[in-house]
């Protein structure tokens, strides 16, 4: 029973190892030259070290949920396209409810100017 796992293991071994190698590789044959200004931490546009009370602007927000509608839209659109003719008018409809909602949030973004750059 246990021997259709070895396969299994095998591959997890020598995917773990390969791993290994090319890292190390990576790291003894590659330069390696720090500097004060690449080992500085950096986090979205702003210094790490200063006021956690500054504001934001709005617009990393925004962009934010602009992402995450487009992004789902296209990740539910094709497996629905491709299986429309089985699922029927159910599935076609609860798709334009999804797509109805995500319309929505389009419009929020539109109204908010985060569509417009300056």
């Amino acid at each position: 029973m246990l021997q259709n796992y070895v396969p299994i293991l095998i591959f997890m071994l020598v995917a773990l190892g390969l791993g290994v190698v090319m890292i190390s590789l990576g790291r003894f044959l590659g330069p390696h030259k720090p500097d004060p200004r690449k080992l500085s931490p950096y986090e979205c546009g702003f210094e790490a070290f200063e006021d956690t009370r500054m504001k934001f602007d709005v617009r990393y927000y925004l962009v934010a949920i602009l992402f995450i509608i487009f992004d789902l839209e296209i990740a539910f659109l094709f497996p629905w396209a491709t299986v429309l003719d089985d699922i029927g008018m159910f599935g076609f409809l609860s798709m334009m409810l999804f797509l109805g909602i995500l319309v929505v949030g389009f419009i929020y973004e539109w109204k908010k100017g985060a569509l417009e750059w300056e």
